[in-house]
């Protein structure tokens, strides 16, 4: 990385966080670690990265001049049945009111409504505290035995991590982990598939389902942008090449990349 870079941290400090401030630093990268939504004057204008939760996220990057990149909001739900491995839809929420089913629902790409498993569609927060034309991806529940963030370059895994074993924290390094192989495997499938489709530098979560009948199956989880995401257990050096892409200016950008530019 070129001397000068500079990578704003405006997320909370975790795990994820300190790997990658002390990665930066090993490289040679400038950090500088923010509380608020207003940066210092002398970093706007100068070309820096980002490092944020969504909370902070937008306003930062706004401030800064930075584009952040991430997939389309229904970009998990035009998936391939074979590749998302449940039911999934993008549509408004006041349409999920009337389901009369579980269901999973969440937000793409922010968090207007909280993420979870929803008794039914009343259980959803009301137009009192949603727009009612808010887009919500709302999906089967299923269960999944073991998930894992993959750090995506180039639409190639460039680093990994299991985050979590049967709906609770997990974390464990990618390589050498006895799923390393499908893990791969399943992803070089769906980048295949759909690598058109993402931005160049994203984050891709995977997973192994197991159904009523014990049968396995691998299914994405969801897309996130990297400049928002974990590590976990990943390389944090690997991971950073990941954020950095996922978070620059728009003249740094791509024409592929553009496409994909949070808004």
């Amino acid at each position: 990385m070129v001397d000068g870079t500079i990578l704003v941290f405006g997320h909370r400090p975790s795990g994820s966080s300190r790997a990658l401030l002390k990665a930066a630093a090993d490289r040679g990268i400038g950090a500088v670690q923010l509380t608020g939504p207003e940066p210092p004057a002398d970093l706007i204008g100068c070309g820096a990265h980002l490092y944020s939760g969504l909370l902070l996220a937008d306003a930062l990057a706004s401030a800064l001049g930075i584009t952040l990149l991430e997939a389309a909001p229904g970009w998990l739900a035009d998936l391939p049945e074979p590749l998302r491995g449940r039911d999934i839809v993008l549509v408004p929420i006041a349409e999920a009111y009337g389901l009369h089913r579980p269901v999973f629902v969440k937000s793409p790409n922010d968090k207007r409504v909280r993420a979870g498993l929803y008794a039914d569609g009343a259980h959803l927060p009301g137009p009192d505290a949603v727009d009612p034309e808010t887009l919500v991806l709302v999906a089967d529940p299923v269960s999944f035995a073991a998930e894992f963030r993959l750090h995506v370059l180039d639409g190639a895994v460039h680093a990994g991590s299991q985050y979590a074993s049967n709906g609770s924290l997990a974390l464990a390094p990618l390589d050498g982990h006895p799923h390393h192989g499908a893990v791969l495997g399943f992803a070089r499938e769906v980048l295949a598939a759909c690598a058109a489709t993402l931005p160049s530098a994203i984050v891709v979560d995977v997973g192994l389902t197991v159904d009523a009948q014990g049968t396995e199956r691998w299914a994405v989880v969801e897309a996130n942008g990297a400049w928002g995401s974990g590590c976990y257990a990943a390389d944090p050096q690997r991971a950073l090449d990941v954020v950095l892409r996922a978070s620059g200016t728009a003249e740094t950008l791509s024409r592929h990349d553009l496409r994909f530019a949070r808004t």
